[in-house]
């Protein structure tokens, strides 16, 4: 057994009270297993002292592509279709299982560093297995698929799927990956979006879904384009046709429906469907804004994620967390989205979003060790005398007050060093794959 000491820290637990107490942390292998003042246990592998420091429960992202890592900078100043017919699926078309790799893994260190310990990753087409490798190796927890696209006209060839054959590699990967390392690993169906994906395709990973007991993560009503081929090849607006077929229940996470109408917002409310709200992403591209206050109100579980490096430039919650509070202020009045309820957003909002709000998302006696220790005392979040400790971890901190992330129990960062990912090898490797795959698409 392995057991870690958490000293004197500022305990931001977000349990059902809101918590926020000032002592020690035990944990025992991967759980945490006593919070509470001078906890002296009978031995401790190691000892943290984090007097003066504040641990939050690592941050859950539920909209993530590892595999775009390596396009950070180059799909910039373009809306959606334009984006990913011109950049973006090109350069997936190009990838090979190196790229892939090192495209995860430098994702990953990004995420680390900034207090993410789980993530719900889309990946591409081929070479999934890699971003697996890598996910393993790095010790974050993730919900990871290969992206499924077998229909489209201006699809890249390398990219166009037989409907057969996409659904066997994504039996094949989840059958191999499902579950890995007692389940900090789980796979999830990622249907690219309806515009790529067949009905037969879409009605069978319905069928999937259910049968292994896996979530389904896929894109909906992001563009107003989007929402115009849609309607024009099924009859139906995005989140109506995925409950056609029976897709929208409490498996189904959702990016982005920014443009949701009332009969939407009333599906996904009523079958429990999740919904990952992306504002860098959604500004950056052009795409609008989600009502996430509206959302809130109607109980819609809404959770947060960056989406990819090419569309956002940077992977980093807190930056996530600042603009989904302050994009509905000058619409919906200065309290519409205040820090406590983005910080739920992106800690037990993402748990209850993948399933696992008993393991994960707060920091609670015999839930999970996943957690992040900040160093807050710098002049950008002083002072700190009489200010909501949550409101200078909004609107306050940067992912570079992160000092120290835990995974299930393990340090993957102490002191701004990251263990399990190695810089050195990882940002050269990820220079010449970006490289190699520009020329590939002959778009250099």
């Amino acid at each position: 057994m392995t057991t870690i000491l958490i000293k004197d820290a500022q305990i931001v637990t977000m349990n059902r009270n809101g918590d926020i107490i000032t002592g020690d942390m035990l944990i025992e292998n991967d759980r945490i297993t006593a919070i509470g003042p001078d906890i002296n246990p009978t031995r401790a592998d190691k000892i943290i002292n984090a007097k003066n420091r504040t641990i939050i429960p690592g941050f859950i992202q539920t909209h993530i592509h590892l595999c775009q890592t390596l396009f950070r900078g180059k799909g910039d100043d373009l809306e959606l279709m334009d984006w990913l017919k011109q950049r973006i699926w090109p350069l997936e078309a190009s990838h090979d299982e190196e790229s892939i790799y090192y495209s995860a893994m430098l994702g990953i260190g990004e995420l680390i560093q900034s207090g993410t310990t789980t993530i719900v990753d889309m990946e591409t087409v081929h070479h999934t297995d890699y971003a697996f490798q890598a996910i393993a190796k790095s010790g974050i927890r993730a919900l990871s698929g290969k992206v499924m696209m077998d229909k489209g006209d201006e699809v890249p060839f390398a990219l166009q799927e037989n409907t057969t054959d996409s659904l066997q590699q994504s039996v094949d990967l989840l059958e191999k990956w499902n579950g890995h390392d007692d389940g900090r690993i789980q796979y999830a169906f990622s249907p690219r979006f309806v515009i790529s994906c067949t009905e037969e395709l879409l009605r069978e990973v319905r069928n999937l879904s259910e049968q292994y007991n896996v979530k389904v993560h896929t894109h909906a009503s992001e563009n107003l384009g989007e929402i115009e081929i849609v309607q024009a090849e099924t009859g139906m607006r995005n989140v109506v046709y995925l409950d056609h077929l029976g897709l929208a229940n409490e498996r189904l996470i959702l990016a982005h429906c920014i443009w949701l109408d009332e009969q939407e917002k009333r599906i996904i409310h009523e079958r429990g469907v999740h919904v990952s709200h992306c504002p860098g992403s959604n500004l950056k591209l052009a795409s609008g804004i989600a009502e996430t206050p509206e959302m809130l109100k109607l109980d819609i579980s809404v959770s947060l994620g960056a989406d990819g490096a090419p569309c956002n430039n940077n992977l980093d919650m807190f930056n996530e967390m600042r603009l989904a509070a302050l994009i509905q202020k000058p619409v919906h009045g200065p309290t519409a989205m205040n820090a406590q309820a983005v910080f739920r957003m992106a800690t037990i909002g993402g748990a209850r979003a993948v399933g696992m709000a008993d393991e994960i998302g707060s920091l609670e006696v015999g839930k999970k060790a996943d957690l992040a220790i900040l160093d807050l005392n710098n002049f950008h979040t002083y002072p700190s005398y009489d200010v909501d400790p949550i409101s200078r971890i909004v609107y306050s901190a940067t992912r570079a007050d992160v000092e120290t992330t835990l995974i299930n129990g393990r340090i993957v960062m102490e002191n701004r060093i990251l263990r399990t990912v190695d810089k050195d090898i990882v940002l050269p490797e990820a220079n010449r794959s970006i490289q190699r795959l520009l020329k590939r698409a002959n778009l250099r």
